[in-house]
């Protein structure tokens, strides 16, 4: 299969040598971030814009290796634009991140971690998307369509970042479970605020209580969904034997929940966190051989390696430096609300939680507001405004600078300073603790 592009030639691209390319590209990204010993997808970000950057230079243009390069790098865009325009980024990439992330949470971490995860993933994300949005419109002076819009949109916190920092830092399990499970619940909380603030633009006044009680279905429906998908998964799984038919079993199990509870208007994000939890605790730690648990999650492992590749990679295609720069003000007037607004929602939160006996040391106070970084659901759910004409062209412009940028700089400042951190302050409690 070839690929042609508009030039000063044709310069045909095969879908082999482009598949080789995205996983050269992941690969070396692994190397250096191994060397450096910083978290992988800060170098794919990196790496991204480098390529992006580096295939507009003027002096490459004229030869040939050049134009392939260039057409190689074209021919991935297109294919993370055709897969997020068509809406099927957050059902076909974030899945295999979110289920794979559950599926290591044990019953007992899982107990004493989901209360204040989900006030951070539901009473959480709305306060940030206030704050924010308050913030932008009386401070910073932007419309009120733009401003809550981007808060919306940029409140969910991003699952990749923080799975990946704590993976390779040892912190306290139960702290590691309840950022775990904030940010797996939250890219649906946030979804679904998406949703509510564009249908507050197009009609004059929002049901409020009919709103929260659609809100409140579409949260325990899809957990609903996904702990009977599990319960079925799990009787046909005694029937199997065979490793590769359990793990096609898996499969089902996660884009089924998926797709099941988004067909009936759920969060199908919910239901996928549903099954994963359900597997764990339910069906892979069962298993009587140990063989058949390595195979499976070594799997998923695969699986949510090549979807964080994904995930960040994109990140780094879509920023356009220059673009950025042009924005400066905007942006970092953007960031400043993002933290305003994590901090408003983390620190009372926790305040509380504490006082009714959660007892939340300080310092998990500070990871949970580090550990606050945005990422490419964020730049998925601005794509998704390009046609539907609600705001004017030059605020779309805006809105997708503000995002990306945001996106930019929350990865390359908080997650260095989040590891950081967590070395200093929390593998000491972690050793404790084991």
């Amino acid at each position: 299969m070839q690929f042609s592009f508009e030039g000063s030639g044709t310069v045909p691209v095969t879908i082999e040598l482009v598949i080789t390319a995205f996983l050269a590209i992941i690969l070396a990204s692994q190397i250096i971030a191994q060397k450096l010993k910083v978290p992988y997808t800060l170098i794919l970000v990196l790496v991204g814009i480098f390529i992006v950057t580096f295939s507009t230079v003027p002096v490459l243009q004229p030869g040939n290796l050049a134009r392939g390069f260039l057409s190689v790098v074209m021919q991935i865009r297109s294919f993370y634009s055709s897969i997020v325009q068509q809406g099927l980024f957050v059902g076909l990439i974030v899945p295999p991140l979110i289920f794979e992330a559950m599926v290591h949470i044990g019953r007992e971490e899982l107990m004493r971690a989901i209360r204040p995860s989900l006030v951070l993933a539901t009473a959480g994300v709305m306060i940030s998307t206030i704050v924010g949005g308050l913030t932008l419109f009386y401070v910073a002076g932007l419309s009120f369509a733009v401003s809550f819009l981007f808060a919306a949109i940029i409140s969910p916190t991003d699952v990749v970042t923080v799975l990946e920092v704590f993976r390779r830092i040892k912190v306290p399990p139960r702290l590691a479970a309840i950022l775990d499970l904030e940010a797996a619940l939250n890219d649906a909380t946030g979804i679904v605020i998406f949703s509510i603030v564009l249908s507050s633009l197009s009609v004059s006044r929002v049901p409020v209580l009919r709103t929260a009680v659609e809100f409140a279905l579409i949260l325990a429906g899809g957990a609903a969904i996904g702990i009977f998908v599990g319960f079925g998964a799990s009787i046909l799984n005694r029937y199997i034997e065979d490793n590769m038919a359990k793990i096609v079993l898996t499969v089902s199990a996660v884009y089924g929940s998926y797709v099941f509870a988004s067909g009936i208007g759920a969060s199908g994000l919910i239901a996928v966190a549903a099954v994963g939890l359900y597997f764990g605790n339910r069906i892979i730690s069962m298993e009587r051989s140990e063989e058949t648990k390595r195979t499976i999650l070594t799997f998923w492992q695969i699986a949510a390696f090549l979807g964080n590749s994904v995930a960040f990679l994109f990140i780094g295609f879509q920023t356009d430096l220059l673009a950025l720069f042009g924005s400066i003000s905007a942006i970092m007037m953007a960031y400043v609300a993002v933290l305003v607004a994590r901090v408003v929602s983390v620190y009372p939160i926790f305040g509380v939680l504490s006082q009714i006996g959660e007892n939340i040391p300080l310092s998990w106070s500070n990871a949970a507001m580090l550990s606050g970084v945005r990422g490419a659901i964020s730049i998925a759910l601005v794509s998704t405004l390009e046609s539907m004409n609600i705001i004017s062209d030059q605020e779309f412009s805006l809105l997708t600078a503000m995002v990306v940028g945001v996106v930019f700089i929350s990865i390359v400042l908080q997650v260095p300073v989040l590891v950081r951190y967590s070395r200093r302050r929390l593998e000491q409690q972690s050793r404790l603790e084991g």
